[in-house]
Parts: structure tokens; sequence; C-alpha cells
């Protein structure tokens, strides 16, 4: 096992975290929402508007199901917890780390939504989602980084003593 995969609520700081990452420890980046987006033709919202929420949901489990790499450090959506085959497999090829923040901080760092392709249900709002989805990352993860208060260098510095 030689990769490392970022969990974490959308603004959790993934893909920055994650690029700083692999160059401190020269391994690869790898964004999965830019692979589905390769393989589909279209932007994550644009996806979610003319294929649904539960179709979205299986691509982004088939891309994640199907990453194949090594040395590298993987930033999925935040949404990847909802696929247990993506999870399970993600488990097996890396450690995962949950990079924690506070619902509070979390809001503070989102703009639009929709316009970011965050996945939600129809009437669900910013705090149902988290709510759901916490519990989730925490149970996929081997570490978990409490992220609230620290800047990008304190992550990067929890995350590298935990690997």
């Amino acid at each position: 096992m030689n990769n490392i995969t970022l969990l974490g609520m959308p603004g959790a700081g993934k893909s920055t975290i994650g690029v700083l990452l692999a160059k401190a420890i020269n391994y690869d980046f790898l964004d999965t929402d830019l692979s589905i987006q390769r393989q589909e033709g279209m932007l994550l919202r644009e996806i979610i508007a003319k294929k649904g929420l539960e179709e979205f949901k299986k691509i982004e489990n088939q891309v994640n199901r199907d990453v194949c790499v090594e040395r590298t450090v993987i930033a999925p959506g935040g949404s990847v917890i909802y696929g247990e085959e993506a999870m399970e497999h993600l488990a097996s090829i890396s450690k995962v780390i949950y990079l924690k923040l506070s619902y509070e901080e979390i809001r503070k760092r989102l703009g639009n939504l929709k316009k970011r392709g965050v996945v939600f249900a129809e009437g669900q709002t910013l705090e149902d989602l988290y709510k759901e989805r916490a519990p989730l990352y925490e149970k996929y993860s081997e570490v978990i980084i409490d992220a609230d208060g620290l800047d990008i260098g304190e992550v990067l510095e929890e995350v590298l003593q935990n690997l």
C-alpha cells in the first residue's frame, strides 16, 4: 500500500493539501473528480443536472473503484463515501486520511454549492449533508486530522506526521 487518499467535505482542502503533500513526498496527485469529468466529457454539475444524483453516484463509485495507481495522493470528491465498492478499493490501495473540519468552518469556506458540483438531494441543507457525511468519513478513515483552526501548512504537517 503506497498511496494516500484524502477524504473530507467540499472545502476541506483535499486538493490543496493533496498537491502539497504529493510534492513533499515525491508522489503523483490524482483528483478523481477530474477523472469523472474526463470520462463523462462534462463538468460535475452538468453530469448531476443531466443524469441525476443517483447516476452521478454510480459513475463516481465506478471511477474511484477503478483507480489503479502507485505512489499517488488521491483526492476523491466528498461524495465518494456513498460508494461502498469505491471506499473498499481505496482502503485496499491506500492509507485513508479524513481532513475533518467543523460544520461552521465548512460553511465559511464554501461558496455556491451547485456551481461546485456538490452532491446533495433536493431540499437538503449543507448542515444536513454534513451530519450525513461526517460519520461515513470517520467510518472509512484510518487517520482523522482535526483541521479546525489550522492553516494549510499546519494541516500538511499533521498529515505528514500520520503517514
